[in-house]
C-alpha cells in the first residue's frame, strides 16, 4: 500500500471507514465540502454492485479536486489490522467515523461469517487503533435493528435491547457494548448512532426503495413481505449526515455524577453515548409505495409474501435525546426524499421515463 504524508498538512483529519458505502459516501462528501481532510477506507466487497461503489468514489475524487484535494482513498479491509495501523500511523486522524460493516438483515441468514468478521473483528481493530493513537472522538454506526423484539413504539434509547432477532442486530448491539467498555477503560469518547431505514440518492440496491423503483420501471413484480403490514421510519440521507457531523463535533464526556449514583440504559458514567437517528414519522409500507407510484406514474404489481425471518414489523424512532444534544431533528418529508431518489436513479441509470 502506497501512502503519503499529506495528512499532517491539515489541522483536522477524519478517517471514514466504509467510504464507498451509501452513508459513508455522503458523509465523506459533506466533510470535504466543510474543508475537512478525509481519509477514506473501504474493502469494496461484492455484497452489491461494485460499479455503484466505484461511481461513488469517482464522485468523491471529483469533489476533492474542487476542495484542495482533501480526499484520499485506500482499498483495504478493517479485519486486517496491519493495514489499519499503517493508516493511523501515517495520517494520524483526530476523529474516526466507522461506517464499515456487513449490512443487511436477510443476508445474515446466508453468510453469517461476513458479519462476525467485519462487524466484530473489524470493529475491534478500529477500536484498538483509536486507543493507541489517542483519537478525540470515535463515532460508529449502530442500527434500529438492535431493538429487536421490542413492540412499544416509539423506540427509545431508554428501552432495553436484549432480544435481537437477527445476527446483524446482535453484532450491532455487540458494537455498542464493546465501545462502551473501551470508553470506560481508556476514556475514549465514543458515540453510537442507531440509524432508522436510511434512504436517498446513491442508496443501496438491496434496500426497499431501490428494489421497488427498479422493478416498477421495468414493469416487474415487487416483493412485499408480511402481506404489506410493515411500518418503517424512513430517514433521508441528508438528515443522517447532518446528525453525524453535529455529533462528531460534540464528543461525550465522563459523567462523574452517574458514576456515583448509577446509570440508565441511555446514559453512562463513561464518555459514551447512543442516539436514535430517525425521522420519527413512521409510514406504512403500502403508503410508502403509493408515494412512489405517484412520482413514477406507475402502478406497482405487488407479490405479497409472509414475514421473513429476522425482520421486525414496525420501527419508529424517538429522537428526543438526539434533539436535546445537538439541537437538530431529522425532518425531511417522505415525498421530498423519494422524489430526490427517483431523480438520481433516472440520471444515474440514464432512464428516460415520464
Amino acid at each position: 500500500m502506497a501512502l503519503n504524508t499529506l495528512g499532517d498538512k491539515y489541522n483536522m483529519v477524519v478517517l471514514v471507514t466504509g467510504a464507498a458505502g451509501f452513508i459513508g459516501f455522503h458523509t465523506c462528501k459533506r466533510l470535504i465540502e466543510d474543508g475537512v481532510r478525509v481519509i477514506g477506507v473501504d474493502s469494496l466487497n461484492d455484497y452489491y454492485d461494485l460499479n455503484l461503489k466505484e461511481a461513488r468514489l469517482e464522485k468523491l475524487k471529483s469533489k476533492s479536486k474542487e476542495y484542495k484535494n482533501l480526499f484520499s482513498f485506500f482499498k483495504g479491509d478493517i479485519t486486517e489490522n496491519i493495514f489499519l495501523k499503517e493508516i493511523f500511523e501515517i495520517y494520524k486522524p483526530s476523529k474516526v467515523i466507522n461506517l464499515a460493516a456487513q449490512a443487511g438483515v436477510r443476508y445474515s441468514l446466508i453468510n453469517p461469517d461476513s458479519y462476525y468478521n467485519s462487524n466484530l473483528i473489524g470493529f475491534g481493530n478500529i477500536l484498538k487503533n483509536c486507543i493507541k493513537y489517542k483519537i478525540e472522538h470515535f463515532v460508529y454506526a449502530s442500527s434500529s435493528s438492535v431493538y429487536g423484539g421490542n413492540t412499544k413504539l416509539p423506540l427509545s434509547e431508554k428501552d432495553p435491547v436484549d432480544h435481537p432477532v437477527s445476527l446483524y442486530a446482535a453484532t450491532k448491539r455487540a458494537n455498542e457494548l464493546i465501545a462502551h467498555s473501551y470508553s470506560h477503560l481508556y476514556n475514549l469518547p465514543s458515540t453510537g448512532l442507531r440509524f432508522f431505514t436510511v434512504y436517498g440518492p446513491w442508496g443501496r440496491p438491496d434496500m426497499a426503495l431501490f428494489l421497488f423503483t427498479k422493478s416498477m420501471i421495468k414493469g416487474e413484480k415487487i416483493d412485499v413481505y408480511n402481506n404489506g403490514n410493515m411500518i418503517r421510519d424512513f430517514t433521508y440521507i441528508d438528515d443522517v449526515v447532518n446528525s453525524i457531523i453535529k455529533v462528531l463535533n460534540k464528543p461525550p464526556r465522563k459523567n462523574s455524577a452517574l458514576e456515583k449514583s448509577g446509570f440508565t440504559p441511555e446514559n453512562s458514567w463513561a464518555p459514551h453515548k447512543i442516539f436514535n437517528v430517525g425521522n420519527s414519522k413512521p409510514i406504512k409500507l403500502l403508503d410508502f409505495l403509493k408515494v412512489l407510484e405517484e412520482i413514477l406514474c406507475v402502478k406497482a404489481n405487488i407479490n405479497y409474501l409472509p414475514m421473513q425471518s429476522g425482520d421486525v414489523r414496525a420501527t419508529e424512532s424517538d429522537t428526543t435525546i438526539l434533539e436535546d444534544y445537538i439541537n437538530y431533528r431529522p425532518n425531511t418529508p417522505i415525498e421530498n426524499g423519494i422524489k430526490e431518489f427517483v431523480k438520481w436513479y433516472k440520471e444515474f441509470y440514464k432512464i428516460s421515463y415520464d
